[in-house]
């Protein structure tokens, strides 16, 4: 089942929210009528316009009513909702609500994910709304945001009043209740943030606790700082920069490569070490070849074969067996397995989802490591889905060409956050560095080059295995393929 994809349905328009391009955009108009968005150093052209159009777009600079063009009756409502949406899937475009049209910005609405739409459900007089527990107001330099790793949206907080309504809503509270309170800023402002899953609606009579209303039973599992910290450590649901970008180079110098020496009387292990004349065991060997590949082989790609031994010897069920969890008052039986690494209360809640550039013997595609079968299954992702996620790859690496495989570590989060709870996520991303390791020695000792990517884009897996990324989501990746002959190693 694919994830759901934002309809572009034509719901009635929220009146006091306009569109208007962020602050680094500007549009550039040809005589053509082909309008052009210039960003950080980059130009996308949008398409050719008519030149009413081409006029009314100057509005966005200043913002643009989305109920002015919502009805698309007119052909320039048509072309103007065409150009706004699609400078919205490209993230330049930010939302601005007002409480009435002579009203300076309320909020200011800013997209984390290149699908976000302002959407405005409805909502009633008796409906009963609180506050989502991970969602979480901060200052960013002279200003308060309200912002959760499950909304598609970041809001900036204009006005003080509204940020007290909503540190209201700790409690649960009625539609008609909050619009009695001074800084009630609109029915409209309360639809954006349940459509973005900051407040969330409850039954009145409900009583079975704030936790378990708000989501599924995977929601139950995690923790606030947890699932906090998995989205924004990852692309696809922030707008923040991401990657090697050097943000406090001119704040604070680089550390050394090696730590300053502690004061004191050393002990120089280096008089007990073995005389290089001994023989050097095969383990040390193979930990002193290991080194990142980034360069591939495509005219001898890494084969069928070859990746099967790869997999085996890294990720396959080896045993299995069940054991009840003593919880003080008993406890339910749990399955384990071992594999060939080991793993944070022998959870094993790593899953192998392989991207397939090259490889002989092996369609081009996207496969599901069964590791107790030791079987590659096929996922009908698309292949634009496929590419992005190659691509992703080889710009991490900073490579002219894509991986041979792509192997994309994804987690069952509940399989740990069960038991461990709060220290559920710090667990997983242990369990993948140890498994990365794994994956670099048998590499190395395959005669395979390997490399780890820090980066993972958990919307684009969402969109590929139709998994919500809070069930089951990306948190480490592994490029592997032939190594080419001349490569730059680390």
């Amino acid at each position: 089942m694919r994830a759901p994809e934002i309809k572009e349905g034509r719901r009635a328009a929220p009146q006091t929210v306009s569109a208007r391009l962020s602050g680094h955009v500007t549009l550039e108009a040809r005589a053509n009528g082909q309008i052009i968005a210039n960003f950080d150093g980059f130009s996308v052209e949008l398409g050719a316009f008519s030149a009413g159009v081409v006029d009314r777009a100057r509005d966005l600079r200043i913002g643009l009513p989305l109920a002015s063009f919502a009805s698309g009756r007119r052909n320039s409502d048509k072309e103007i909702d065409q150009l706004v949406r699609r400078l919205a899937r490209r993230g330049l475009l930010e939302y601005s609500f007002r409480g009435s049209r002579n009203d300076g910005d309320q909020v200011v609405v800013e997209p984390q994910v290149a699908e976000y739409w302002p959407r405005t459900p409805q909502l009633g007089n008796a409906d009963v709304l609180v506050l989502s527990r991970f969602a979480y107001m901060r200052r960013r330099g002279n200003e308060i945001v309200l912002e959760s790793p499950r909304a598609g949206a970041l809001f900036k907080i204009c006005n003080p009043k509204i940020a007290a309504t909503i540190a209201i809503l700790s409690t649960p509270r009625q539609i008609k209740w909050l619009r009695r309170q001074d800084g009630f800023a609109g029915i409209e402002l309360l639809a954006l943030l349940v459509d973005c899953q900051i407040l969330f609606k409850i039954d009145a009579d409900s009583d079975g606790g704030l936790r378990p209303a708000e989501g599924d039973d995977n929601l139950v599992l995690w923790d606030f700082h947890d699932l906090l910290f998995h989205a924004r450590s990852t692309e696809g649901r922030q707008a923040n920069p991401f990657g090697g970008v050097g943000l406090y180079a001119g704040v604070v110098p680089p550390l050394p490569a090696v730590r300053p020496r502690w004061p004191g009387k050393k002990i120089n292990l280096r008089k007990f070490a073995a005389a290089p004349s001994e023989a050097v065991s095969p383990f040390a060997k193979l930990l002193h070849e290991r080194h990142s590949i980034r360069k591939f082989d495509d005219h001898r790609p890494i084969t069928l074969a070859e990746l099967s031994q790869f997999l085996n010897n890294t990720a396959r069920v080896l045993s299995g067996w069940e054991s009840r969890v003593d919880l003080g008052a008993g406890g339910p039986s749990v399955g384990y397995t071992v594999r060939p690494y080991p793993s944070a209360g022998a959870s094993y809640e790593l899953e192998l989802y392989l991207s397939v550039d090259k490889c002989e013997g092996l369609a081009r595609g996207f496969y599901h490591y069964d590791a107790d079968g030791h079987a590659l299954t096929p996922i009908g992702a698309r292949t634009h889905e496929i590419e992005a996620l190659l691509t992703g790859a080889k710009f991490a690496m900073d490579t002219p060409s894509a991986p041979q495989v792509l192997i994309t570590m994804a987690a069952r989060f509940g399989r740990v956050s069960w038991k461990y709870s709060s220290l559920a996520y710090a667990l997983i991303l242990k369990d993948v560095g140890v498994l990365t390791q794994t994956l670099y020695l048998m590499a190395t000792d395959m005669g395979l080059g390997g490399c780890a990517i820090g980066n993972t884009n958990v919307d684009l897996f969402a969109k590929m295995t139709g998994i919500e990324f809070h069930v089951e989501g990306p948190v480490g990746q592994f490029a592997l393929g032939r190594g080419s002959r001349s490569v730059t190693s680390d």
